[in-house]
């Protein structure tokens, strides 16, 4: 009764805190759970919270008994430019900037020993997501019959940006197969929600021009799973390895003439791998290295359409319909951390995996609405124990800047006319809060 209770509120929570906005490796998180964000990420090979559902099940059999709850107040700062085109006298060149810059992203765990070889847990987190919100009009009209208002970075009407969030609800059961090594398996319930604004120059191209784009949100949901291993190879080293195969989604019907598949947008395969050491009594080191298959899902990975003047033979929502043109990303998570005195725990770390955006022709025009372009995060984390036993966590994230730049899409949309090249800008900050506490 307890736990089905945690759980409700948890989800409540989540589901009506301000929207996720995040934007980091890709659109995942660069860890999950604020002592794991404290660390870089780096969180597949140790056990100190609930929140495996989302990294590695078969921790969270060597957690014990134990609730967490936490949120973290994230900033990313987003910024897009065109230059140098000359097709129309340069009334399309211009920067503008997202005016929505604070998003909190909750998040919970708990976990029950049964037996001390068994146990059952819930982890509930926000996956991932992409939000942006451009406002600033270039000095020419839009490419579309939608008023007098100049146009967008993507030459249609109005405000052009992209919300979009994913929650997962993560049960999890782990087995220890014997003192030292455990597995677990976290069945992945999944929640997404979208909308985007701003595309009408697109709604020609299109499968279904009246579902592309200002409809409002659109929901999604889907099952998945992550299985996990881990293992304690001495008393000082602890090695861990988790999967995730695709996550099916149902489709986004009201965007079916936006996204490839008429409206699919699935969850990438994803897998980790890590080590965490015992330097000193005192000092664990950590390092993850996490792998996210982007190219797998037609929506992110396909590439430009053929035209935007006459019906292309890949129209938008069709199964070939351009995605994001995303890479997949392999990146590195070191941590560490430094058991100060009793009552003190400090973190750091830092997390490195090369963009998905490259800087080939057409890969940056579809990315104005969705610039995932950081690269490096460097981080900081502290626990303060409490007097009543609890565990009080704070961690801080910085993205360094990053600037993408390459030809503009629209040039080959257009047969040819120059519409120059386009940069993506990014950097982010982030601070989060936990407690927990052992029952």
């Amino acid at each position: 009764m307890k736990l089905r209770k945690s759980i409700k509120l948890a989800v409540i929570a989540a589901c009506c805190a301000p929207t996720f906005a995040l934007a980091t490796n890709g659109y995942f998180s660069h860890g999950y759970g604020i002592k794991a964000k404290g660390m870089a990420g780096a969180s597949t090979a140790t056990a100190s919270d609930t929140m495996g559902g989302a990294v590695n099940p078969a921790k969270m059999v060597f957690v014990g008994n134990r609730v967490d709850f936490g949120a973290d107040l994230f900033s990313p700062r987003r910024s897009v430019s065109r230059q140098g085109e000359t097709a129309f006298g340069g009334i399309y060149n211009g920067t503008a900037d997202s005016d929505s810059h604070y998003f909190v992203i909750p998040e919970f765990g708990y976990n029950k020993l049964l037996n001390p070889n068994l146990s059952l847990g819930v982890t509930v987190y926000g996956n991932g997501g992409m939000n942006t919100d451009f406002n600033t009009p270039l000095a020419g009209p839009p490419f579309a019959a939608c008023g007098t208002a100049n146009a967008n970075m993507l030459l249609g009407c109005g405000r052009l940006g992209v919300d979009m969030m994913q929650l997962i609800i993560a049960p999890t059961v782990a087995y220890k197969l014997n003192d030292r090594h455990a597995i677990g398996i976290s069945p992945l319930l999944g929640y997404q929600r979208f909308k985007v604004d701003g595309l009408q120059a697109f709604q020609g191209i299109s499968s279904a021009a009246a579902s592309v784009t200002n409809k409002g949100y659109d929901e999604s949901t889907g099952v998945g799973v992550r299985v996990g291993w881990m293992g304690k190879l001495s008393d000082t080293v602890s090695v861990g390895a988790a999967y995730s195969p695709k996550m099916g989604m149902s489709n986004f019907d009201t965007y079916r003439g936006l996204f490839a598949n008429s409206g699919e947008f699935d969850i990438p395969e994803n897998y980790s791998a890590g080590i965490a050491v015992q330097a000193t009594p005192k000092t664990l080191i950590a390092f993850d290295i996490q792998q996210i298959n982007y190219s797998e899902i037609p929506s992110i990975a396909n590439g430009v359409l053929n035209s935007l003047v006459a019906p292309p033979a890949n129209p938008l929502g069709s199964p070939g319909g351009s995605g994001f043109r995303w890479q997949d990303m392999t990146v590195f998570k070191l941590g560490v951390e430094h058991q100060y005195d009793q009552n003190w725990t400090l973190r750091a770390g830092v997390n490195y995996g090369k963009g998905p955006i490259g800087t080939s022709a057409n890969d940056i025009s579809f990315n104005i609405i969705a610039p995932g372009v950081v690269e490096t995060h460097l981080t900081l984390g502290l626990t303060y124990k409490t007097k009543s036993g609890g565990e009080l966590s704070v961690s801080y994230m910085h993205a360094l800047s990053k600037t993408v730049t390459g030809p503009s899409a629209i040039t080959t949309l257009l047969g040819g006319a120059n519409f120059g090249t386009e940069s993506l800008k990014m950097y982010q900050n982030s601070i989060g809060i936990a407690y927990g506490w052992k029952m």
